[in-house]
């Protein structure tokens, strides 16, 4: 199980370079035989910033597969936090680090993105220090948005079935890309790298090796690109300063650390009835036939796990909550989290909410958290993970929304000839081609459309993607899709890349069935 840290809102592994490298060798294993592509990201203070702005970027880095300390400052806000993160695992370590054990172990790599001519020298030199190295493939792409980026980058990084995807195009593009395309890939590992190869290949140089163990490699970099960096490093310094400030205050308020075990009690469902046994009756001609009980409705019951934690929770004692969390979710993918009793959460605890739940729901289920008290609510707001967590008011809520799990809304006509669709809470790539389909059948018979989004709480770019191509068929067919009820994270998305402008934005189905064509 991951050992999480929460700092403003972003998960990090707390693990060294050896663990990261003997995971990577479990993803890769578990990539080849399920075809699933495992997303990883080395977070410095840039990317945290990054996400406090951009809600997308935040909810990839809270659902990567392993998220490591590319910067000083996460190591030492993890000292402040109570969490003590053992050292940095930063991409330009990693990436040699990982290239000698792809010699070793005989892993393809495939390099994508960096300037014209870098990936190709970087993979030149690679080989040179690691005999042994495969290169599956390298592909420098032209500057395009997400977006924009053409599908033949996609097919010609499948058609050579690498191992392992380094992509260099820069934080936040390059993790967004990952993330739109993951399901597809089928690549077993896929790394943001940033400017890794720019440092293999000599364009920017590392700073010595005592100024990376001081935690100033950034005074280095910052000598070398003054005017490109000094303006973003007062920027981030400023940002993650005053967020983090705010964090650190919220985690002191909660007192001293717990010197005993959490008290947790578990609830488990009770077992289904026998099924009933079919009826003998006697019929006229003195026949038995063997006839079905007469249906009865059906009756919601419990069955998810109840885990009901008291007091508080913190670093030195949620070893043994985490054993019985672990036990529950093998058994069965969802879990209720009952936090009624419970007094506090530091930033540690949260990462061992946050695994549970990236765990569960690679596996199909989710973890879900009850009866929230406002303190605890007010802390998950604050770092940004209110939306990550469905939170519900009582187990037997979140056990109606199980039951509801994985349905989608038909079509719903209201005034003036449109039709409503209901996008999901979440609009990625678990859900964009059904919604994709059921606007596109829809758009067949009624072509004037309206998507509420008032559910929603993530739009990933695969779901805008989506949507510019209903806006298409829609303008095709002499109709029209309109977007309602945009959350104030939504928005946000679709500003970052100027949707705004082409989408039509209401803020609320009457305005949207109001308005004229």
């Amino acid at each position: 199980m991951r050992k999480l840290l929460i700092v403003l809102g972003v998960p990090i592994d707390n693990l060294t370079m050896e663990e990261a490298l003997v995971r990577c060798d479990e993803f890769i294993a578990h990539g080849r035989t399920s075809g699933r592509t495992h997303q990883i990201a080395t977070v410095n203070a840039d990317f945290v910033v990054n996400s406090l702005h951009d809600p997308e970027l935040r909810r990839i880095l809270q659902e990567a597969d392993m998220a490591t300390a590319d910067g000083m400052p996460l190591v030492w806000a993890s000292r402040l936090l109570g969490g003590s993160l053992r050292g940095r695992v930063t991409g330009a370590d990693m990436v040699p680090a990982l290239a000698r054990r792809a010699a070793e172990k005989g892993y393809s790599v495939f390099l994508l993105g960096a300037g014209p001519g870098i990936a190709d020298r970087a993979a030149d030199i690679l080989q040179q220090r690691n005999p042994g190295f495969k290169v599956a493939g390298v592909l420098s792409p032209p500057p395009a948005s997400v977006l924009d980026m053409d599908q033949s980058i996609v097919d010609a990084i499948k058609a050579a079935r690498p191992d392992i995807l380094l992509v260099a195009f820069g934080n936040p593009k390059q993790e967004k890309w990952i993330r739109m395309h993951a399901p597809t890939l089928q690549v077993p590992i896929c790394i943001g790298i940033g400017g890794t190869l720019d440092m293999i290949v000599g364009v920017t140089r590392r700073a010595p090796v005592w100024m990376q163990r001081a935690g100033l490699e950034w005074v280095y970099r910052l000598a070398q690109e003054p005017q490109r960096l000094l303006k973003r490093y007062l920027h981030d310094f400023g940002y993650f300063g005053y967020f983090f400030a705010r964090q650190w205050w919220a985690m002191r308020s909660g007192g001293g650390i717990s010197m005993v075990p959490v008290t947790t009690t578990i609830e488990t469902p009770p077992p289904p009835p026998p099924p009933t046994e079919p009826v003998l009756v006697t019929a006229d001609g003195g026949e038995d036939v063997v006839t079905a009980p007469i249906p009865v409705a059906a009756v919601a019951t419990q069955t998810t796990p109840i885990l009901r934690i008291r007091g508080r929770l913190d670093v030195s004692n949620q070893a043994t909550f985490m054993q019985q969390a672990n036990q529950l979710l093998q058994s069965n993918p969802y879990l209720i989290i009952s936090l009624a009793e419970a007094d506090f959460l530091d930033s540690s605890a949260l990462g061992a909410l946050v695994a549970l739940a990236n765990q569960a729901r690679a596996d199909g289920g989710d973890v879900w958290l009850v009866e929230v008290p406002q303190p605890i609510r007010e802390i998950l707001t604050l770092v940004n993970l209110h939306h990550f967590f469905e939170i519900m008011a009582s187990p037997a809520a979140a056990e109606d929304r199980r039951l509801k799990t994985g349905e989608m809304s038909e079509a719903q006509p209201v005034a003036g000839g449109w039709h409503i669709i209901r996008s999901p809470r979440l609009f990625d790539a678990s859900t964009a081609s059904t919604m994709l389909e059921l606007c596109m059948e829809q758009l067949e018979h009624h072509p004037k459309l309206i998507v509420d989004m008032s559910e929603v709480v993530f739009l990933a770019s695969i779901g805008m993607s989506t949507l510019i191509k209903v806006d298409r068929a829609a303008r095709g067919r002499e109709g029209e899709l309109r977007i309602t009820n945009c959350s104030s994270d939504v928005l946000r998305t679709l500003k970052l890349v100027k949707l705004e402008t082409i989408l039509n934005l209401y803020p609320d189905i009457a305005t949207a069935t109001s308005a004229k064509l």
